[in-house]
């Protein structure tokens, strides 16, 4: 098979990523030709340092003009479909930043535009196979190390919003931003991935000052398909770090999860002690299984029905209607 040819548009902190550090690894078996972005000065610096790729401020006349098999979104949410389905429409693989659309309704119709084009299509999901989750779990799922789980807790803690690293003009909206979209949904999708479906949700939510304003605080009960509970605890005030983390409680002892990559377990959770990780990437980056799955080999690809599952759990969280509780449609 010849190189995948791959454009990426969008050059924010996830596109030049892409750009910079991730393709370049795969260059024997993807090409990066092409890149879109409406600033003029982010698109001459990707130039200066990938010269020879084709650099467009405008994505439309990029798929238009180019010969491409796949692309990489990482625009806003709120322009995740509309590129997606252009590149479709056009037999064009894609691979779009998480989460999959600015609503349920936008993702659902991203589903049905894939299916309809037949092309590979991916989300940017990538937690499940850290190698920190995966040793998670064999330690709860394999070896059943807390026994039957009794209780899980999720703590999403953010001294401000957005951190420091992360400046942009929607990440402090609630249509596009906020901590439970920008964070929580890699926890709700790894959640899903081990523990199964999310089929309810009971939240309380508060937002900053403005109707536009992204949350606050959140309160949240999350019920799996078997029955068991997950509390969703978040915040952007009030705290002096940050801490992104899930505590599983069973009935012969703790697993805990602390700021995505430290895993820890003991019989209890004053006894907790450090779990060795192993360093191995596995299927990372998840841009390797994306071009596994369009070469026609197997692959670990979470595809945009996944995408619809995690945004589904995430609209609720933000719907007054579940406040009291309520299973999702």
């Amino acid at each position: 098979m010849d190189k995948i040819r791959m454009a990426v548009i969008g050059l924010g902190n996830m596109g030049k990523g892409m750009s910079l550090r991730t393709q370049p690894r795969f260059a024997e078996q993807c090409e990066l030709v092409a890149a879109s972005e409406p600033r003029a000065q982010t698109l001459r610096e990707i130039g200066e340092q990938r010269p020879g790729i084709a650099l467009y401020e405008d994505w439309r006349l990029m798929l238009e003009r180019e010969k491409l098999d796949l692309v990489y979104i990482a625009v806003p949410p709120s322009l995740h479909r509309e590129t997606a389905e252009a590149a479709m429409a056009k037999g064009i693989h894609v691979f779009s930043e998480k989460p999959l659309a600015s609503s349920l309704e936008e993702a659902e119709r991203m589903r049905a535009a894939a299916e309809a084009a037949g092309v590979v299509n991916a989300v940017h999901f990538s937690f499940p196979q850290d190698p920190a989750v995966r040793e998670m779990r064999r330690l709860l799922l394999e070896e059943r190390t807390v026994g039957e789980i009794e209780s899980m807790e999720l703590i999403l803690e953010f001294p401000q919003w957005p951190r420091a690293w992360q400046q942009n003009d929607w990440i402090t909206t609630r249509a596009e931003g906020g901590f439970l979209l920008e964070v929580g949904i890699h926890w709700i999708h790894m959640i899903q991935q081990l523990f199964g479906d999310i089929v309810g949700v009971r939240s309380q939510v508060d937002y900053g000052d403005g109707a536009e304003a992204s949350e606050t605080q959140a309160e949240a009960e999350l019920t799996l398909a078997d029955g068991k509970r997950i509390r969703l605890t978040g915040r952007t005030r009030g705290v002096a770090e940050e801490r992104v983390s899930m505590v599983i409680r069973g009935r012969d002892g703790v697993v805990a999860l602390e700021n995505w990559r430290q895993l820890l377990a003991g019989r209890d959770e004053a006894s907790l002690e450090p779990v060795e990780v192993a360093e191995d990437e596995g299927p990372l980056p998840m841009l390797k299984q994306v071009l596994r799955r369009i070469r026609g080999e197997e692959a670990i690809v979470y595809d945009f029905a996944d995408g619809v599952k995690a945004q589904a759990v995430l609209e609720a969280l933000h719907d007054p209607a579940y406040r009291d509780g309520k299973e999702l449609r």
